[in-house]
């Protein structure tokens, strides 16, 4: 069972989604003392967006958004400096309940976890919109029409898009935000429709659900 407190790490520009790997590199003295609170503990951290107007209050306690992914550290290298390479996969969705009074160096919150899972309707769903989604990113990318890895599934391949298109911070917390994956890839499609009209690459009607 995953912890209800954790540590959280708010970042101005990354979101995390579950099944996602992202790689980190921590250097402030407080998170330093998170990763290794956190290693000898459940391994267990929070990423959370730091909401606009974050730098006004940088030193302080800055507003994120409620809604974040757990990590798991998966992979750790410290260096001699004390700074840390990591690696999380995502675990979780969160929305963050109430934030403990500052006790020590970094911020931690009780939270409660919104679970994702996928209907037999959700699948079928997805399955189709997957092609879709695979034919107006070659449109958005000027890239190749190819197909995504089949070892993937259309969950991770959706998460990932959504944590790695080049989209603004504010458009992933969105499509994190989303309930469900389903969701999440009807409004990546809708998103990826928006920019490429705005490239002036109207995608082919056909793409449009």
């Amino acid at each position: 069972m995953l912890s209800t407190l954790i540590p959280i790490f708010p970042l101005p520009n990354i979101v995390l989604f579950p099944g996602v790997f992202l790689p980190l590199h921590v250097f402030e003295d407080r998170y330093r003392a998170m990763v290794k609170d956190t290693l000898a503990e459940d391994r267990l951290i929070g990423m959370t967006l730091l909401r606009p107007g974050w730098d006004q209050n940088a030193d302080g306690q800055p507003a994120v958004y409620p809604v974040g992914c757990v990590g798991l550290i998966s992979h750790i290298e410290e260096l001699e400096d004390g700074r840390y390479n990591l690696v999380l996969r995502g675990v979780e969705k969160f929305r963050i309940s109430r934030e403990e009074e500052l006790t020590r160096t970094y911020r931690r919150a009780a939270v409660d976890y919104l679970e994702e899972q996928m209907t037999a309707a959700d699948r079928e769903a997805v399955r189709r919109q997957r092609h879709t989604l695979e034919r107006l990113l070659s449109v958005v990318s000027d890239g190749p029409d190819q197909p995504f890895p089949s070892n993937l599934s259309d969950d991770e391949v959706i998460n990932a898009l959504a944590q790695y298109l080049d989209l603004e911070p504010v458009e992933r917390q969105a499509l994190l935000e989303q309930d469900g994956v389903a969701r999440r890839c009807s409004a990546l499609i809708e998103l990826l429709e928006m920019k490429a009209m705005a490239q002036g690459q109207p995608p082919d009607r056909g793409l449009i659900h």
